[in-house]
C-alpha cells in the first residue's frame, strides 16, 4: 500500500542538476519520471535491515520489479542490527537498510565471512518521534534529555508512574516541566535488534549515562519490539504511555497519537517535522542508511542488484524518499550519494 504522507520537497530541478554534475549512477538516460532506462536485468535482490528505512525500501522495490519485471526485490524487516548480523555479513543479502551507520563489531563479523567490500550510502532524514496516547490528558507537551532519561534510562528500574522520576530529574538538573504528572508509566519503543533503539540512546541517553558511570541502555525491565506497527499500537492503547518511532510512522497514526515536542539545549521546545527535521533543529533528527554488499555485484544477481540500486540513487527514488513520509537530503547531499554509488568504492 502507497504511502499517503507527503513533505514539501526540495527543487527537483536543482536535484538534477547536482546529478548530473556528478553523472547519472548507471550511466544511462533516464526517462521523464526520472527513472533509469529499462535493461531487462533478471535476478533477485536480497534487501534486509532496518524497518524505518524499510518503507522507502519497499517502494523502490514495487517501482523497480514494476519496470524489470525479470527482477524479484523482497524487502525483509529484520531491523538493523538484525540484518547486518543475520542476513548482510553472512552474504545472503546485498543490501542492508540501517536507521545508524554499521558497528564495529558488525564490520568484524562481515570481515570474518568474507564480506568487506560495503558501501555505505546516506539516504535520508529521519527524526524519531516521542510520542504518548491521544487519550492522555495530563499537561506535558514538551520533555528535556534529562526527563527522558529518568523515565526510560538505565536508572529508571524504579520508575512505574511519571511523578517517579521528578527526584531523578532535580538531581539531573531539572526538567522542562516544573513536575511529571502522578499517572502510570508505560513504556514502549524498538528491541535490541533496532537501529532506532541504538540511535535514540546514542542522542537522549548516552551523554547522561557516561556522567554518571552507567552501562544499560534503557530500563532494566525493557522490552521493545521490532516492528514499529506493534509499538504504535502500545502507545495508542495506554492512555499515559511515552515511546518512539521513526517520524513518517508517527505521521501514519497521528490520529491516535500524539507527539511531545523535545527542548533544545537552550530549553527551546521544537516539534519534530519535515522542516526542524531537515535543519537539524529537532534534537532528535538522524541519518539513515543503505548497505550494498558491492563483491555481489559481480554474481548471478549483480545486475538485478545494481540496477536496484541505480533506481534507489535516481531522482525517482529521490521522490520515492518523499512519498515514504522522510525527510529528503538537500540536492547536493543527495548529489554526493550519487557519486559514491558512481564510484563503486567501499567506503567503511
Amino acid at each position: 500500500m502507497r504511502s499517503t504522507t507527503r513533505f514539501a520537497t526540495a527543487g527537483l530541478a536543482a536535484f538534477a542538476l547536482a546529478a548530473t554534475a556528478c553523472g547519472s549512477s548507471s550511466g544511462t538516460a533516464t526517462s521523464a519520471a526520472g527513472a533509469p532506462e529499462v535493461t531487462g536485468a533478471t535476478g533477485t535482490v536480497a534487501v534486509a535491515g532496518s524497518s524505518t528505512v524499510g518503507p522507502i525500501a519497499e517502494l523502490v522495490s514495487e517501482d523497480y520489479t514494476s519496470q524489470e519485471s525479470g527482477v524479484t526485490a523482497p524487502v525483509e524487516i529484520t531491523g538493523t542490527g538484525g540484518g547486518f548480523k543475520e542476513r548482510f555479513c553472512t552474504g545472503e543479502a546485498a543490501i542492508n537498510n540501517a536507521s545508524r551507520t554499521i558497528k564495529a563489531a558488525e564490520l568484524e563479523l562481515c570481515a570474518e565471512n568474507g564480506v568487506t567490500n560495503i558501501l555505505e550510502l546516506r539516504v535520508a532524514i529521519d527524526g524519531m518521534t516521542v510520542m504518548t496516547s491521544r487519550d492522555n490528558d495530563t499537561d506535558v507537551t514538551c520533555l528535556n534529555f534529562n526527563e527522558i532519561y529518568a523515565l526510560v534510562g538505565p536508572e529508571s528500574g524504579d520508575v512505574e508512574t511519571w511523578s517517579d522520576a521528578d527526584a531523578l530529574v532535580t538531581e539531573l538538573g531539572g526538567g522542562h516541566n516544573a513536575g511529571l504528572p502522578d499517572v502510570a508509566l508505560t513504556a514502549a519503543g524498538p528491541g535490541t535488534e533496532s537501529g532506532t533503539y541504538d540511535s535514540f540512546f546514542e542522542l537522549a541517553i548516552e551523554d547522561l549515562a557516561d556522567e554518571r558511570g552507567q552501562e544499560g541502555k534503557f530500563r532494566p525491565d525493557w522490552t521493545g519490539n521490532n516492528d514499529d506497527n506493534v509499538i504504535i499500537q502500545g502507545i495508542a492503547g495506554n492512555t499515559y504511555s511515552f515511546g518512539w518511532v521513526g517520524f513518517a510512522y508517527f505521521n501514519e497514526v497521528s490520529d491516535q497519537v500524539k507527539a511531545f515536542d523535545v527542548a533544545s539545549e537552550d530549553g527551546t521546545c521544537v516539534a519534530p517535522s519535515a522542516d526542524t527535521i531537515a535543519s537539524g533543529e529537532y534534537p532528535l533528527a538522524r541519518d539513515l542508511y543503505v548497505y550494498v554488499n558491492l563483491d555481489l555485484l559481480e554474481g548471478a544477481n549483480g545486475a538485478a542488484i545494481e540496477g536496484y540500486v541505480d533506481y534507489f540513487v535516481s531522482e525517482a527514488g529521490y521522490d520515492l524518499v518523499d512519498e515514504a513520509g522522510y525527510v529528503q537530503l538537500t540536492p547536493d547531499a543527495w548529489a554526493e550519494t550519487v557519486a559514491a554509488w558512481d564510484a563503486r568504492t567501499a567506503n567503511v
